[in-house]
């Protein structure tokens, strides 16, 4: 655990779900999406389940949740170790501009050197301007474009 003011930062675990919950329909809702009730349950159901390379912390602030972070680890094609995919951040709207985006990232990084990866790297919309102000003080943007196919 680590501490930044006030804010705790800790790996989610089962006592955690109903605060994590309210906060995963919020980070939704803020994507403007829904995912259906069994992925919202297997998604918690990875983050609690130690062979699967998903990991979620949560801040906790006078005991309150009031920001969650995913990441994924995985090999590399150009690396001996191992890459961590910062998949998703979610800081409760009231709770923005107090240094808890920052806090969450910066344990990433710390996670993801004692797991000795070789990188965090992760993707946000191009109109993200708020984050992508935090963003451009933690990480470099690269030049790559991402493309997709949704199967």
């Amino acid at each position: 655990m680590i501490r930044n003011n006030s804010v705790q930062i800790e790996p989610l675990n089962k006592n955690s779900y109903d605060n994590w919950l309210n906060l995963w329909q919020s980070y939704l809702t803020f994507y403007k999406t829904d995912l259906p009730i069994s992925t919202t349950e297997n998604t918690w159901q990875n983050l609690q389940d130690n062979e699967v390379p998903i990991y979620g912390f949560g801040a906790w602030l006078d005991n309150q949740l009031v920001g969650i972070v995913h990441v994924m680890l995985h090999p590399s094609t150009w690396s001996e170790t191992e890459s961590c995919y910062l998949h998703d951040l979610y800081v409760k709207e009231e709770m923005r501009g107090k240094g808890i985006g920052r806090a969450l990232i910066e344990y990433v990084y710390e996670f993801a050197r004692q797991q000795n990866c070789n990188r965090v790297y992760w993707t946000t919309q191009d109109d993200n301007t708020a984050a992508r102000r935090l963003y451009d003080t933690l990480a470099t943007k690269t030049d790559m474009v991402q493309y997709r196919k949704d199967l």
